[in-house]
């Protein structure tokens, strides 16, 4: 067997929200390459949602989250595929909570800390019709099965704004936060895989192509060695032979569909706690328009909450990202 752990996030950009980093770990047969899942899933998981609209609802669209989510076009697409992938590791969510508490553990503590989310929650799913998902789950564990592929775990790491603040200073760019959340969450991933060849298959961060140090740091005990760094793929490969790890940073790494299941988990998180943000500020502002949390418009957010901000007592560090 091998193994293959995709890496994506949602929120580097903004100023309002979290970042959200996620790790889908996957155990797949000897002769399959990590692009190559959507061949033995076929009959379950395609890269399209208008791939799984003609399939009658019976498959599942598992691509980079910009591809299935755009701004008040709803959740659907992505709770079709968080969701049901959730189902098959035994994961029943009813609410808000239960989403954050199953993907990110021990979230529910720092969620209690921050005004918007500590008396927040809703039922889930909000969009997808509920009573697709448990079909849907068991239509993924049928082609797991057939295709001798096991989605084995989803691990996700929510940074708030006042941590992200924190690690911007520690790794001096936002782009070097990125790039330590993410090995950090490889490490995580890989540490409890058995023997077998593991690939870890991040997208680029912050257009850089050198990540050896980086990857030295999360994995100290290995000598890792550069097997070619490019605009286009940076790659390292460490580890004894029967448990050789290849980090991969590629471009349009989405296409990988352990990377797609990421992209889609790291954005549904952080639609969720938009949701919450927004419902907060409105529902004491009358008038109020919702903000996606993006540089574009998050300035007007911010201005137009500052007087019920300072009413509140609600701290800048807690709210806004520095970069």
């Amino acid at each position: 067997m091998r193994y293959v752990v995709g890496i994506d996030e949602a929120g580097y950009g903004p100023n309002l929200g979290p970042l959200v980093v996620t790790a889908t770990v996957w155990e797949t047969p000897d002769d399959a390459t990590e692009d190559g899942l959507y061949t033995l899933l076929d009959g379950a998981v395609v890269p399209t949602a208008g791939q799984a609209a003609g399939s009658n609802g019976r498959r599942v669209a598992m691509a980079d989250s910009k591809k299935l989510y755009q701004p008040g076009g709803g959740l659907r697409n992505l709770e079709r595929g968080v969701l049901a992938a959730l189902g098959t590791l035994g994961a029943e969510v009813d609410l808000w909570s239960e989403v954050w508490d199953a993907l990110v553990p021990d979230s529910l503590a720092t969620l209690a800390r921050i005004p918007w989310y500590a008396q927040y929650d809703e039922p889930v799913p909000i969009d997808a019709p509920a009573g697709d998902l448990g079909a849907l789950s068991a239509g993924l564990s049928a082609a797991f099965a057939v295709g001798g592929v096991r989605l084995r775990a989803i691990i996700s790491e929510a940074v708030f704004p006042a941590r992200f603040n924190e690690l911007v200073v520690i790794h001096d760019t936002k782009g070097a936060a990125l790039s330590h959340l993410s090995l950090r969450l490889a490490a995580r991933a890989t540490a409890e895989l058995a023997g077998g060849p593991i690939a870890v298959v991040c997208d680029k961060h912050g257009g850089r192509n050198r990540y050896r140090r980086v990857v030295e740091e999360h994995f100290p005990d290995a000598l890792v060695e550069i097997h070619g760094e490019s605009r286009q793929r940076s790659v390292y490969r460490f580890g004894p032979p029967e448990r050789r790890i290849c980090v991969s940073f590629c471009a349009r790494a989405e296409t990988c569909l352990p990377v797609a299941l990421a992209s889609m988990t790291s954005k549904y998180l952080r639609e969720l706690a938009m949701r919450a943000l927004n419902g907060f500020w409105c529902g004491r502002i009358p008038g109020l328009k919702p903000t996606a949390g993006y540089p574009a418009d998050a300035p007007r957010f911010r201005r137009d909450i500052a007087e019920v901000q300072a009413a509140l007592g609600v701290a800048d560090h807690v709210l806004w990202r520095n970069r």
